[in-house]
Formats: structure tokens, C-alpha cells, sequence
């Protein structure tokens, strides 16, 4: 008999003290919702006893406390937190949430393979369990430069990877439902394992077509009616809580007992100033139960539900035989998380300093070409110019056309009117591309905010109300290695270095908020309106999220799929 289950059952049944016993708690029991006084015992990385009193080798005292299972992000890209991996797992870990599920899309269209590899590394030595899955679109689209371009013949190598899942979000839609080689080869290679949906907006016949190629999840769900079709048809929602993306409140009322077998909850894209200010998937249960929710249902979405969605069968419950997962909440109703138990150990300072560090990749990655205000002014355009409108809380974007002012026929700022400058400069060092337009809804008067986030090939992305202080704000993004920057009068305002592939720092998580929080004021006093405009701007160059978008080659039609002359 194998020494590990002898010791389990022993420790199950009370016959030798278990590892670890929490005492004098209660768990709440998400399959019949019920409060169950018990302590909970322990043994290596599994819970081996509840509903009853146990002995335990160590023991640690929760009464008054709940125990809940650990929560699972079921959808996010690690480097949109700005973090490494190490610096999200002390970050994020703490609020109870013990799996992510992540996508390195955002690394791989800058590194490619390596951007994959360097992820991986990592997770191995987190303390939390970080699951990938495999990037299945870079570069999301043929209408903009990338840094790297992957094949299913780079992924294939991973896919026995002991972290890897699946494949991630498949968000190149139009190129399955025109049945795509490349697309196809793609499904069929990862037809065995868990696959992604990206669907915004894909509703009737088109979504049967969608799900029949073997996609099971979307994250891109903005609307109860849109919910309530995907679940119809056998996909599971994912509600999303991000710093941009907030689908919470219109998604609320899904989130019933009868549906949560069928929702997770993710963040897609939160940064690390949100997570200290609101919180993480703990702010998204908090929230939901103050707007009505029902406990069960919640709880039930952000851990067993979502683990099952992606196959994780060992992780969900407080019961003996599962994953020893535990977030203690000093407060049930309000999930203010106290402690938390992962993989059967305390989650301590220390077990996060015995973590192996991998070394970063992707140093010096910001290869774009120095501009001048001159290299940002638009063509000659007769008519009405096309203009993105941000939407406060969604990366869909409205397509309009606005008369515009011109000089030389070319069409100007009108920041009385809401209207500046957008610019995308190709920063991978393949052709210094630069595609300029308009935007509206920042609400900026003056100055300039820059980025290399910008999703999801990551180019430089800046918006402003004059192109000195854009073209300002580009060229400081080169000489920092990249990351956001607030430029007024030629003068930088604010920065923040993301040296790593441009996308993430090198510094403790709470120096990113930091840098964050002076950043975010330093937008203010533009006068932007946006609760979040750096990763607002990173979302306009994403061209396969509704309608209007901007690329290194130009203004992208979404909806047609195809550039605007």
C-alpha cells in the first residue's frame, strides 16, 4: 500500500493526528449551501477530514471563521497585472485566490516562444497553481505587426507541459467561421484538451458554428441576454470583473443557483493598483452578494465551478479527498479573506522567499523609431473622419464619423468636443509602421498619455491632445524599455518602466501600485475622464473586440474586418 494513502485514511479517520487541523471553524458546503460547524484536518496537500473533531501535528484556531474553497480565475494574462509571475502569486495569493488559469498572450506576441517558456518556468515554482493555457492567435489578426508569430507546430511542444491545459482564447472567430487552415489545424491539434472561446457579441447560427469547432468558455459575454444564449447552447460564462472590462453588474442577474454550475469568474486584465484599492475575485463575490446575489451561487462560481469548466476535478470543495485549498474569511457576507491554506500549507512570507526565481526575458524589446509631431498628422480626408468611442468600462468601442475641422484637408485635435489623437508606431523593429486616427471619450484637454501595453501585439499606443507631447511620450517609451508614461509641455509628468518585453516590471508589487497611483493622478491633471486610461488606451489597438480599432497599419472596420482606407 502506497505510505502517502496509508496516510490519509489513518488521518482521515482519526486513527493518527492529521498534518494540519483547522479548529473551531465552519465550512460552508457549496453543494447544499448549508453552514456546517467543523474543523477541518489536513494530511500533505490533501483534506482528509470534516463534520468532526480532529487531533492535528499543528493546529490553528478559526473560530468565528468560515472556510470556503480557494477561488479560481478562470481567465487572465498574468502580465496585464504589470507583475512577474512571483510578484502576482505575493500579490494575489493572500485574497484567497489559490489557481489562476492564464493565457501569456501578451508575452508570446512580443517573444514568442520564449514569452511561453519564461511563464511556464515560473509557475512551476509559485506558490499558488498557475495553469496555462497555450496562446492560440499570434498575432490575433493579419492587420497589425507583431513581434512574433505562432504556429501549432511552436505550440505542440508545450502541450504535454504538467501545467498546461489547453488552448486559449480562440479570438480570431471571423478566421473559424471562414474555416481557416492555419485556424483549423490549430482546434484539431488541442481537440483533446480544453479550448477558449472569444466571442463578443456571436450570437445565432454563427455561434453554432463557433462552439461546434470545439470551444467551450467565453469571457467576452457583456449582456444577460447574450449569457443566457451561450449557456443555452452548452458554453460556460465567465464573468468578467477587469480594471477596463467590468461585466459584473450587467451579469448579475445569471448568477443564480440554477446557472453557477455553468459560470466562473475571471479578471482578464486587473492591474495591481485595482487589487490593492477594491480587491480581486474577492471584490467581485463581495460585490455580488451586496447587489443581491445569493451566497451559494457565488461562492459555487468562483471555485467549483470553475475548476470543473477547465477539468480541474481535484480542487472546488471543503471535503475529504480534495485539493486542500482553503481561504479563511474573517467575514462571509462582505469575503474579507483573513488566512489562507494552499496546496495544505499556510500561505507565509517564507514560503514565498524558498520560491526558485527564474530569470526574466525579453530585456531591451522596444525597437521603434524615434517621431516627431510631424510623423503623427493624419491624411488628407474628405467627408466625415472616423473616430473610436471609448465606452467607460468595456474595450468594445463605438464606430463613429465626426465632421471634423481641417487644415490642408487633413482633419485636427477638437478637444472642446472630446476628440484627440490616437497613434500606434510599430516597436518590434520589422518596419516602423505608424497608423494615426482620432478617439473620443478621454476627455483630455491637453497633454499626452503613451504605452507599449497595447493589446494585443503591443506596439506603442499614444493618445493626445497635441502630437508634440505624443511624439514626446513615444520616444520616452523607448528610453525606459518600454511601459506608460504622462507627457505635458515636452515634460514627463509620470512613468513607470516595464522593462520586461515592455510589459512588466521588475519591482515589488507594491512600488507598481505606487508608481500607479502617481501615474493615475498625473492623467488626471490632463483632465481625462477614464477611471482607468492606460489600459483604456491599451485596448484600442485590439482589433478583434467591436467596432472600430486602431493598428500600426491604420483604423481597422471590426465589424467588416478590414482596414479603413
Amino acid at each position: 500500500m502506497s505510505e502517502r494513502l496509508a496516510r490519509r485514511i489513518d488521518q482521515g479517520r482519526g486513527v493518527e493526528p492529521a498534518d494540519l487541523v483547522l479548529k473551531g471553524g465552519r465550512i460552508f458546503d457549496l453543494v447544499s449551501g448549508a453552514m456546517i460547524e467543523t474543523d477541518v484536518a489536513v494530511c500533505d496537500d490533501t483534506i482528509v477530514g470534516t463534520c468532526g473533531q480532529f487531533d492535528g501535528k499543528v493546529e490553528i484556531d478559526v473560530t468565528g471563521k468560515t472556510i470556503v474553497p480557494g477561488f479560481v480565475d478562470t481567465h487572465l494574462h498574468i502580465e496585464s497585472s504589470l507583475l512577474t509571475p512571483y510578484e502576482f502569486d505575493r500579490c494575489v495569493l493572500p485574497k484567497g485566490i489559490t489557481t489562476v488559469i492564464c493565457d501569456p498572450h501578451e508575452i508570446a506576441n512580443v517573444l514568442g516562444v520564449a514569452g511561453i517558456r519564461y511563464l511556464l518556468d515560473c509557475a512551476v515554482h509559485t506558490v499558488m497553481d498557475i495553469r496555462v493555457q497555450l496562446s492560440s492567435c499570434v498575432p490575433a489578426t493579419a492587420f497589425e505587426t507583431s513581434g512574433a508569430s505562432l504556429t501549432v507546430d511552436d505550440l505542440l511542444p508545450f502541450r504535454t507541459h504538467p501545467k498546461v491545459l489547453g488552448l486559449a482564447e480562440f479570438m480570431n472567430y471571423p478566421g473559424v467561421l471562414a474555416k481557416d487552415p492555419e485556424c483549423l489545424a490549430k482546434l484539431e491539434a488541442f481537440a483533446d484538451g480544453h479550448i477558449d472561446g472569444h466571442a463578443p457579441k456571436v450570437r445565432g447560427y454563427d455561434l453554432n458554428g463557433y462552439l461546434a469547432a470545439g470551444m467551450s468558455t467565453d469571457h467576452e459575454v457583456t449582456t444577460a441576454e447574450e449569457a443566457r444564449e451561450k449557456l443555452a447552447k452548452g458554453m460556460h460564462v465567465l464573468i468578467r470583473e477587469g480594471s477596463v472590462s467590468k461585466d459584473l453588474e450587467a451579469l448579475i442577474p445569471i448568477i443564480t443557483e440554477r446557472y453557477s454550475p455553468f459560470i466562473g469568474l475571471c479578471t482578464d486584465d486587473r492591474n495591481p493598483l485595482d487589487i490593492g484599492e477594491q480587491g480581486h475575485l474577492d471584490y467581485m463575490i463581495r460585490t455580488a452578494i451586496s447587489a443581491g446575489t445569493e451566497p451559494l451561487a457565488i461562492y459555487r462560481a468562483a471555485s467549483l465551478s470553475g475548476a470543473r469548466a477547465f477539468g480541474l476535478t481535484d480542487r472546488g470543495l471543503v471535503a475529504p479527498g480534495w485539493r486542500a485549498d482553503l481561504a479563511i474569511l474573517d467575514n462571509f457576507e462582505q469575503c474579507r479573506v483573513g488566512s489562507v491554506i494552499c496546496a495544505g500549507k499556510p500561505v507565509t512570507a517564507e514560503r514565498f522567499d524558498a520560491r526558485t526565481v527564474v530569470s526574466p526575458s525579453g530585456r531591451n524589446s522596444i525597437k521603434a523609431p524615434r517621431v516627431s509631431a510631424s510623423d503623427l498628422e493624419v491624411a488628407e480626408a474628405p467627408g466625415q473622419t472616423p473616430v473610436i468611442g471609448v465606452v467607460p468600462g468595456r474595450i468594445i468601442t463605438e464606430h463613429l464619423r465626426l465632421d471634423l475641422s481641417k487644415r490642408d484637408g487633413r482633419p485636427q485635435i477638437d478637444t472642446p468636443n472630446d476628440v484627440v489623437k490616437v497613434a500606434v508606431i510599430e516597436r518590434h523593429g520589422k518596419n516602423g509602421n505608424i497608423g494615426v486616427g482620432f478617439v473620443k471619450g478621454f476627455g483630455m484637454k491637453r497633454g499626452a498619455i503613451g504605452s507599449t501595453v497595447g493589446h494585443d501585439c503591443h506596439n506603442i499606443c499614444v493618445v493626445g491632445a497635441n502630437e508634440d507631447d505624443m511624439a514626446a511620450a513615444a520616444n520616452r517609451l523607448g528610453e525606459i524599455e518600454g511601459g506608460f508614461v504622462v507627457v505635458e509641455n515636452g515634460a514627463v509628468l509620470a512613468e513607470i518602466s516595464l522593462p520586461i518585453a515592455g510589459l512588466v516590471s521588475l519591482e515589488p508589487f507594491e512600488t507598481v501600485r505606487e508608481r500607479l497611483a502617481v501615474l493615475r493622478k498625473a492623467a488626471l491633471s490632463l483632465e481625462t475622464v477614464l477611471e482607468e486610461p492606460f489600459l483604456q488606451v491599451a485596448f484600442l489597438t485590439l482589433p478583434v473586440i467591436p467596432h472600430l480599432k486602431i493598428t500600426d497599419l491604420g483604423m481597422f472596420d471590426v465589424d467588416r474586418f478590414q482596414p479603413i482606407p
